[in-house]
């Protein structure tokens, strides 16, 4: 029995719920059941819930209170899609409810788990029934009852994990598409490995070195982050470099020093020339390798950097890049979201003055638009997520700057494109510039064209792996193995609308006379529209065609 949860046992619930998260994610990702690739469900959870593990690793806070602060921090800045915002979302109300405890009973945690779900509903314009939230609530709710009459904190865990369980098997009634496919909600499977994990942490059945060994490696990153370790597991202090140039001029064999190098420090490397060799080491004792390898000839080089004090500075350097606001120079700014060069370039030409590499598979946490947004020269930044599933992260950066922000709601590049096209953040006001930029946005029909990222029985469609896939303004079209087919079904869908102007961004996988044939074909089929191609580089689509 176990009434009271200290800060060393919540913190390892959490990391063992982060490990779990990340070997559950692609089965999570599995249960999208659109067949678009997209920033997906698990990925997104993972990688929101890993930031917090990070953080708990680095700092190893001696309160419960102080724990819940901050992962719920790190998982805001980290937040990834819509269901990372939500899971970050859970715990912030999981802080706001355990702030200021040192440790914490059965009661306390049960409130601050409907802290979580409230933070969430609140958070959310229109929420959803069969999803996360549902799973989450009928969770807190399940838990709430428990400790009314009980204290064991495990039990209460173990309430609160069954009830997400049932809520998480009802999901698939809630919601027409998951009934059709037959599969249940995939933030709230997320939400369910995290409890699942949390209870196996405080019974002692996993542990996070367990979770490490059984993966077989640590997880790695597209960028090193300085902060992940502290100085104290830099076993060796100095990165010790140096060139001897061989005595007489004759090499000599190098075992012996290989033998006494290895014995006072790690990072082992030495290059031989017939002149000359280098020698690379980790070590406490630099002057006593340079001895030691003037046996064998004349030093001639010698580099020693103290590497503790250079982890120092790269992690100060870093977090003052992090919070560093770039004083205002004008009234309105404005950062975007988007991927490939020729998008970019042409937000750029349209006044962007920060560009937050993603989208579509590769959704931004909210610290990387926070990043963009403090380091954008203006009092009030406007925000173009060009993405729905970017939008709620987006939002998340409003309360972590001094700066104004205002979240332009854009779904699609073309949209974003759109809508900075009729603005002048030079002249008009606030109130203007968001008006305009909701007309513009109204304006504008989005297709796509794509591939499927899984099997699918989609909306009265029948989808394999890797066919073409056409949507327009986010309703399925169809798929198809020949693309010339499914761009005919496009352009006839296009060509009710009646639009004025056809914009036709082709993709990285696609070549410049492909596109200008595209186009041409939309130009017979729409002659009375004015079509113009771009090379956007973007990938995932192979193009996005805007109609306005």
């Amino acid at each position: 029995m176990k009434e009271i949860l200290d800060s060393a046992a919540f913190t390892d619930m959490l990391l063992c719920a982060a490990a779990a998260l990340e070997q559950n994610k692609q089965h999570i990702n599995e249960l999208n059941v659109f067949p678009v690739p997209d920033g997906d469900t698990g990925t997104n959870m993972s990688m929101t819930l890993s930031a917090g593990a990070a953080e708990l690793r680095r700092k190893r806070p001696d309160n419960v209170g102080d724990v819940a602060k901050c992962a719920a921090s790190a998982l805001l800045r980290g937040a990834r899609g819509n269901s990372g915002v939500i899971l970050s979302l859970l715990f912030r109300g999981l802080s706001k409810g355990l702030k200021g405890k040192d440790t914490c009973t059965a009661y306390d945690f049960a409130q601050a788990m409907g802290e979580g779900v409230d933070a969430a509903y609140n958070a959310v314009m229109k929420p959803a029934e069969g999803t996360i939230l549902t799973v989450s609530r009928m969770s807190a709710a399940a838990a709430k009852d428990f400790a009314e009459t009980g204290s064991d904190i495990e039990l209460l865990l173990s309430c609160a994990l069954e009830s997400a369980k049932d809520a998480l098997a009802e999901t698939v009634n809630q919601n027409p598409v998951l009934k059709k496919a037959g599969v249940v909600d995939a933030g709230g499977k997320g939400y369910v490995v995290i409890l699942d994990a949390m209870l196996q942490s405080l019974r002692g059945e996993v542990t996070p070195d367990s979770y490490e060994s059984a993966s077989g490696s640590e997880e790695t990153s597209d960028f090193a982050d300085f902060g992940e370790f502290d100085t104290g597991d830099i076993t060796f202090a100095y990165d010790t470099v140096f060139i001897v140039r061989w005595e007489n001029g004759e090499p000599k064999p190098l075992d012996g020093l290989r033998s006494y190098l290895s014995g006072i420090g790690d990072c082992l490397v030495i290059g031989e020339s017939d002149e000359e060799f280098k020698v690379h080491v980790h070590t406490n004792t630099p002057g006593d390798a340079l001895t030691e390898a003037q046996k064998y000839g004349v030093l001639e080089v010698a580099k020693i950097e103290n590497m503790r004090t250079q982890h120092d500075e790269l992690v100060a350097a870093a977090e003052a890049s992090k919070n560093t606001l770039a004083e205002p120079e004008k009234d309105f700014g404005v950062v975007t979201v988007c991927a490939g060069e020729g998008i970019a370039s042409l937000f750029r030409e349209l006044g962007a003055d920060n560009i937050v590499t993603g989208g579509q598979t590769m959704n931004p946490s909210t610290e990387d638009i926070l990043t963009a947004i403090n380091a954008t020269p203006a009092s009030t930044v406007l925000v173009f997520p060009n993405n729905k599933n970017i939008i709620m992260a987006a939002e998340q950066c409003a309360p972590l700057t001094e700066k104004k922000v205002i979240v332009i709601p854009t779904k699609t590049i073309p949209q974003g494109v759109s809508a900075l096209i009729n603005m002048d953040t030079y002249s008009q006001s606030e109130e203007e510039l968001v008006a305009i930029a909701t007309e513009a946005i109204e304006s504008v029909h989005t297709a796509l064209i794509t591939y499927a990222a899984r099997d699918s029985d989609f909306d009265g469609y029948e989808i394999k792996a890797g066919e073409y896939l056409g949507l327009l303004d986010g309703a399925l079209l169809g798929s198809s193995s020949d693309i010339t087919e499914l761009l005919g079904t496009l352009a006839s869908k296009l060509e009710e609308l009646d639009p004025e102007f056809l914009t036709v961004y082709f993709g990285e996988d696609v070549a410049e006379d492909a596109a200008h044939s595209v186009s041409a074909a939309l130009t017979e089929k729409l002659p009375d529209s004015e079509i113009s191609t771009v090379n956007g580089g973007q990938p995932v689509y192979y193009y996005m065609i805007s109609a306005e």
